[in-house]
């Protein structure tokens, strides 16, 4: 298809224009294509003379798989291709090192007790996207190449951390502390960060590319991003559509209709995104990976090639051992993971990353519980909230009724949260101030830090969690359903330390805002961890990257919460009666390959849901897709077989 092209074309966008080192920032969601592309991206350029240089701080890396080659923590050259390295940051040795170079220079300051105080703030998981930032600072700064491509750029969320605290000279014993650590150890890298940013803002230095699906939800992530960088001062200059289907392979109404809803959104994508220049790039009937494919992407999205797809025979991946899908599940195995034991509540959480179809796992759920004869209440934290256009019926602030029996829906509203959580913060940090005699305390120093510390992307987290704590005092449902589950990374704000000798902090603030709301935030945690009262599922399409983002975030739930999967939900399975072409052969044969190895990971029960031509809408779609979904088409048959408590 022809590509659209608004006011410039890509190459302009990403091939340098100075004799400065220039940087490429690629962004958006996990198996949007954003590896492949920043890939593609690297190999063009160097192709073109430019010593290149590609940096991923991916937590779920795969550069060496898509390049053939091991490259990870070290710079690395590529086989094959003059003037291109690349490395790959592991984010985990990159935050050990950042506590470790923040501690150092304390040890000779401070005490034992202290520096115990300061290791358990480090543990806080802001200081992740801290850590990978420093990488990026580091980075920066290369002269020796022409170009810097980034694979995963910094969120604005990551930005805004930068912007904590405003007064970076504040001294250690006066109280300088943010949910990044003390102010006084940022202080080294303040002058680094700050120019960092100014060069993120420089779109004469500096171009930022999204990379997203042909789906209206992935569009709508893509603008909320970019609106948020927007406010930023960071400037979106180029979208890049990937993975839409090759028209020459729809050889049926199912996949001709999905077609068609895909172009519809490329030309929606292009007529109301904001940038400079957008491109588009074609399914693939297998993974993308090797020089071939990588110069094919790269002649598509900068010389305007026409793609090649071939789809004329099954590729290796078709010719691999077939999976036997149905000795993968157990349906009863699901369905009991969905039902409360012995009349207590039950949890359920369905979490995972933006344009999985979370949102319409949780509503089918929730329906067939309903239907099922058990009392539920559906709530979304997601802050697209299309939970109202799935079910196709109004869903406010508070629980209010779903045209069906035993259904309620609620929507967490994400500003109206973080207002009421600021008045609640400030309300408890005047009152804990107001009558102190301590004359070493600037009361109103302390305020101002304390607002300030509510501009944190954090608060935002906190704020929702507020809500979301709420829900867990609601005794007259069977089942509540959460759309969108607390991350380990929000859960771990909980875990800061409450009392650190005057120091603020978002974790002290929030246990302290109410009466006993450290032993709630607890009980509620203690309530998350118990396989009996909760269930966290997971959500993910089976391919690489979506598998180990979802496979590092339960491991992280493990780690530092105590929170164990109960089952997975591999979404958007190709269905058997439609696409038969070789092409859509490989493509099922690459998803039942992953299948399996997410059966290995993740050693839980798996919940399996088939692509469909349009989105279930409205309860009646809503019940029959439950049907087709393993452990919902379980759920009556157990219902009945099992007499509610």
């Amino acid at each position: 298809m022809a590509t659209t092209q608004p006011a410039t074309d890509a190459r302009e966008i990403v091939e340098p224009s100075s004799e400065d080192t220039e940087f490429v920032f690629f962004s958006g969601k996990g198996g949007v294509g954003k590896s492949t592309v920043s890939c593609a991206t690297a190999t063009w350029l160097a192709d073109n003379d430019y010593n290149t240089l590609l940096v991923t701080t991916d937590p779920a890396p795969n550069l060496s798989d898509i390049f053939g080659q091991e490259i990870g923590h070290e710079v690395t050259d590529i086989d094959g291709i003059d003037n291109l390295s690349a490395i790959e940051i592991d984010p985990d040795a990159a935050a050990d090192e950042y506590r470790q170079e923040t501690i150092e220079p304390m040890r000779e300051l401070l005490d034992d007790e202290q520096i115990k105080a300061v290791e358990e703030q480090l543990n806080s998981p802001c200081v992740e996207e801290i850590a990978a930032f420093d990488n990026f600072v580091d980075f920066m700064d290369s002269p020796e190449y022409d170009v810097v491509v980034f694979d995963t750029a910094p969120t604005g969320h990551t930005i805004r951390l930068m912007e904590l605290p405003s007064d970076w000279n504040a001294e250690l014993e006066k109280g300088g502390s943010t949910c990044i650590g003390p102010a006084a150890s940022m202080e080294e890298r303040k002058k680094d960060y700050e120019r960092a940013i100014d060069t993120l803002q420089d779109s004469e230095k500096t171009s930022f590319a999204f990379v997203g699906k042909p789906e209206d939800s992935s569009v709508d992530e893509i603008q909320r991003s970019a609106s948020d960088l927007g406010e930023l001062g960071i400037e979106s200059q180029l979208l890049i559509i990937n993975g839409y289907l090759p028209e020459s392979v729809c050889e049926d109404p199912f996949f001709d209709g999905k077609r068609e809803d895909e172009q519809a959104v490329i030309e929606r994508a292009a007529s109301e995104f904001d940038v400079d220049a957008m491109e588009t790039y074609p399914l693939q009937p297998g993974e993308i990976a090797g020089l071939d494919l990588l110069a094919d992407v790269g002649g598509v999205l900068y010389d305007g090639d026409e793609a090649t797809v071939d789809v004329g025979s099954a590729t290796n991946v078709a010719k691999a051992e077939s999976v036997d899908i149905e000795s993968l599940v157990d349906p009863d195995a699901v369905a009991e993971k969905l039902q409360p034991v012995d009349g207590e509540t039950r949890y359920l959480f369905f979490t995972g990353k933006g344009g999985v179809g979370k949102s319409t796992i949780a509503a089918t759920s929730a329906t067939k519980l309903a239907e099922a004869g058990y009392e539920t209440l559906v709530v979304t934290t997601d802050p697209a909230a299309h939970l109202e256009d799935i079910f196709g019926e109004p869903v406010g602030y508070d629980p209010t009724s779903v045209s069906q029996a035993n259904l309620d829906a609620a929507r967490i509203d994400q500003e109206q949260a973080l207002e009421e959580y600021r008045e609640q913060v400030l309300n408890h940090v005047t009152e804990m101030y107001e009558n102190k005699e301590d004359t070493q305390i600037d009361v109103d120093a302390a305020i101002a830090n304390v607002e300030e510390e509510l501009e944190s992307p954090c608060a935002e987290e906190m704020a929702a969690l507020e809500k979301f704590v709420a829900y867990f005092d609601e005794d007259s449902y069977d089942i509540v359903v959460f759309d969108t589950a607390p991350t380990g990374h929000t859960l771990r704000l909980l875990e800061l330390p409450s009392d650190w000798k005057g120091f603020m902090d978002l974790g002290s603030l929030t246990k302290g805002a109410a009466p006993a709301k450290g032993d709630q935030y607890d009980n509620v945690i203690e309530t998350m961890q118990n396989p009996d009262k909760s269930s966290f599922a997971f959500v993910m399409y089976p391919e690489y990257t979506p598998m180990m983002e979802a496979h590092r975030a339960a491991e992280d739930l493990k780690d530092q919460v105590g929170i164990e999967t109960s089952f997975v939900v591999a979404n958007y399975l190709l269905p058997e009666e439609y696409g038969n072409n070789a092409f859509f052969a490989n493509r099922r044969a690459q998803q039942q390959q992953y299948l399996g190895e997410i059966k290995e990971r993740f050693e839980t029960p798996m919940m399996l849901a088939p692509l469909r031509q349009d989105e279930p809408i409205g309860l009646d779609e809503l019940s029959a897709f439950g049907d087709q979904v393993t452990g919902l088409d379980a759920l009556n048959e157990q219902v009945t077989e099992m007499p509610q408590q």
